[in-house]
């Protein structure tokens, strides 16, 4: 099985990488292209946007006029126009959108059956480094009204390969309903190593006779224990998440919240050593649009202006500025996804409503060539008019420039062959 495995890595793994790590931004609800990346000024009056547009520093791009500092970045960003599927609710949105799948039977729990995570791929073909982890995922998972989603975790290539949950360690929260029921580290936490230390002695001994005894399942969860422990007694990881050791005008640059705080923390983790970071750029639990996410089924526009786009221009503009100004953008992958967009007609409630029609995504660094758009919607940003792609299209493109064979074959653990991807790179290198 092990050699199998080495094999598939191998295979996997035959071209030169264009990016040597890669931060997933998730803009969790559902970012409405309208008022992003793909502004429509004339639309009809029903659904056209309260917002202006604003030239950006490519000649004929333009963005919502909230996105200020982005705007000033489209040099380096490829957009995505015509991104669409099928899947209109928020699990099934985000399964769609994380694992380029569509889920069995409509929105499903969490299980080891789930197709694995773009994160989890790309971390399951990297090597291992003590103290490091092959995938991070902050602050928090998703939920919808106390439902956990499916979709970023390894499914079935098992938990060795779930992104290990990293809390953000400063900035004000999002507004809304924080669960945090899954386990996930705080490395602010004190410790004293060599205390620590004779305590995993202890709990090793303790679970090796567990193992011994037929508990399988201390067995399954050793890979985390021994990289939690490494990375709270000491790991370039622990020493990255300690933000007061950056220059107090940068964090400000990134924002005092926990959106610019949290991709501030992306950075340090790729430049210490970890290949994949995802950030939910959102609060944790949708709450029928009542918290700070991307679902804005009322009062979009007042929500859009004064608690949303504000935060993430600043944070991810600010981001492109510090992987740009330390010569990091070209070997870091970032990546705008979100699970789907808003209708191009307007409720009401003031608000719009889930439309995977069609919607808009991006990307910067990496290889990625930038001032550019791929593909493009109707004058409502109802449908696709050209160039239309799917999520497993922008998946593959994520795999071609982290030098992996989106064609390649694993086999999950019953041994049956699986191909990675199913889509087809966009042609944006």
């Amino acid at each position: 099985m092990q050699m199998r495995a080495e094999a598939a890595t191998e295979q996997a793994l035959a071209s030169a990488p264009k990016a040597k790590s890669c931060i997933v931004l998730f803009l969790w609800g559902g970012l409405a292209q309208q008022e992003s990346f793909d502004p429509k000024p004339d639309a009809q009056s029903d659904y056209k946007s309260k917002f202006g547009e604003i030239p950006t520093a490519t000649p004929g791009i333009q963005f919502c006029e909230h996105l200020p500092l982005l705007a000033k970045h489209s040099e380096k960003m490829a957009i995505v126009r015509s991104v669409h599927h099928s899947q209109g609710a928020h699990g099934s949105g985000l399964y769609k959108s994380m694992t380029g799948r569509d889920p069995i039977g409509g929105t499903r729990a969490r299980n080891r059956t789930n197709w694995p995570s773009l994160t989890s791929f790309l971390g399951r073909f990297q090597e291992r480094t003590a103290g490091v982890p092959n995938a991070i995922r902050m602050p928090h998972t998703m939920y919808d009204n106390g439902a956990l989603m499916a979709g970023d975790d390894a499914g079935w290539l098992g938990s060795d390969y779930d992104p290990v949950m990293l809390r953000i360690p400063d900035g004000a929260p999002y507004s809304g309903t924080i669960r945090h029921t899954e386990p996930a580290l705080d490395l602010t936490l004190g410790v004293k190593s060599d205390r620590f230390r004779k305590r995993l002695v202890m709990l090793d001994q303790l679970e090796r006779r567990l193992a011994a005894n037929g508990a399988a399942e201390y067995q399954e969860l050793d890979h985390f224990r021994q990289m939690a422990a490494d990375m709270l007694v000491s790991s370039p990881v622990k020493e990255a998440y300690d933000l007061e050791q950056e220059d107090p005008r940068l964090r400000a640059m990134y924002g005092d919240h926990m959106g610019g705080q949290g991709m501030l923390l992306a950075r340090r983790l790729t430049e210490v050593g970890v290949p994949v970071v995802q950030v939910v750029c959102a609060a944790e639990d949708l709450q029928g649009g009542y918290s700070d996410t991307f679902d804005t089924h009322h009062d979009h526009f007042p929500k859009m202006k004064e608690r949303l786009l504000p935060v993430f221009d600043q944070a991810a503009s600010a981001l492109l500025t510090d992987l740009d100004q330390r010569g990091q953008l070209d070997e870091t992958l970032v990546v705008f996804l979100t699970e789907f967009g808003r209708t191009p007609k307007i409720n009401g409630k003031g608000g719009r409503d889930h439309h995977p029609a069609v919607y808009s995504v991006a990307f910067a660094g990496g290889g990625i060539r930038g001032g550019q758009v791929y593909g493009s919607s109707d004058k409502n940003a109802a449908l696709p008019t050209s160039n239309a792609c799917s999520p497993a299209d922008l998946h593959a493109t994520v795999y071609q420039a982290m030098g992996i064979d989106h064609r390649a074959e694993l086999h999950d653990r019953e041994g049956r062959p699986f191909i990675i991807c199913e889509g087809n790179p966009l042609p944006l290198f």
